[in-house]
């Protein structure tokens, strides 16, 4: 059943894998703020960066900052996403602050590269679980979105523009050398949102351009149990014999990081010639994507 976005799906809301994640995710946020961004100054990107920014300068309760820096980015995302979506992230928001100002974490460490690594790595895995529970635990996610209809870059770019201008705030506040590690913190995070949020076995979609396309597809399709695509092209056109042309089966399959080495390595090889590229997908469905192996 569709569910209208300007409706509010209670059983999404209620659903208890959805809690259960929105849970951990604020568990391991909590976690690398109090255990080690908050206690040495270190920043993260967007809201949260931003509020432990005013916190510092201000004295402001940063549990409060975050939650009220971030409301005016739900009535962003409810208009695009939809009324599910930011409920759901109003619940992470105040999860996020009641956490915060009532769960007692003693610093970690105060290595900085260790608060680095470590600080972004968790906040990212937290940040990944929230968005899998489907909420989101930073409204600057939203404002980038919404912005990239306005003026034509991607999420990206402008979350990465927002960041810059909070990391020179901070180097003035904070020193060059915490701005610099904050930023290391910051890429740790996106990189474990992205393992998280999307998988370890991200989707990679698989081309193969070859003389021997039947033996190929056989060994995708009966030793790797992988569904396959055919497109109908034509190989040739080289500068030395322009005018030579083949038909040819052009293979596209959907294989995961994991699995993709080893299928090349043995369609190279049937054809040591094989002409192969890849391109990565955010997702997939449907299909055979993880068809377990005949025994």
């Amino acid at each position: 059943m569709n569910v209208n976005k300007h409706t509010i799906d209670w059983n999404e809301i209620f659903n208890f894998k959805n809690i259960a994640l929105n849970i951990i995710g604020v568990a391991f946020i909590t976690l690398a703020l109090k255990g080690f961004m908050l206690p040495n100054k270190f920043l993260d990107g967007g809201v949260i960066g931003i509020s432990i920014l005013l916190h510092e300068i201000l004295h402001l309760p940063f549990g409060a900052l975050v939650l009220v820096l971030n409301i005016p980015f739900l009535f962003i995302g409810k208009k695009i996403l939809g009324n599910t979506f930011a409920l759901q992230s109003l619940i992470t928001f105040v999860l996020i602050a009641l956490s915060i100002n009532f769960v007692h974490i003693e610093a970690v460490t105060s290595d900085r590269l260790l608060i680095a690594l470590f600080g972004g790595c968790l906040i990212g895995i937290g940040m990944g679980f929230c968005i899998r529970s489907g909420s989101t635990a930073d409204g600057i996610e939203i404002l980038a979105l919404l912005t990239t209809r306005k003026i034509g870059l991607n999420v990206s770019e402008v979350i990465f523009g927002i960041n810059s201008l909070l990391f020179l705030a901070a180097a003035w506040y904070f020193g060059i050398s915490t701005a610099l590690y904050s930023i290391v913190t910051y890429f740790s995070a996106v990189k474990s949102l992205d393992y998280i949020s999307q998988g370890v076995e991200q989707y990679i979609s698989l081309h193969i351009i070859s003389a021997k396309s039947d033996e190929i597809k056989d060994l995708i399709a009966n030793k790797f149990r992988k569904g396959i695509t055919i497109i109908k092209g034509e190989r040739g056109y080289l500068p030395d014999s322009f005018d030579e042309k083949w038909d040819c089966d052009i293979i596209v399959t959907i294989v995961t990081r994991l699995e993709l080495l080893r299928i090349k390595e043995e369609i190279s090889q049937l054809d040591a010639h094989a002409f192969m590229y890849i391109q990565y997908i955010k997702d997939a469905s449907g299909g055979i994507l993880r068809l377990k192996p005949k025994h």
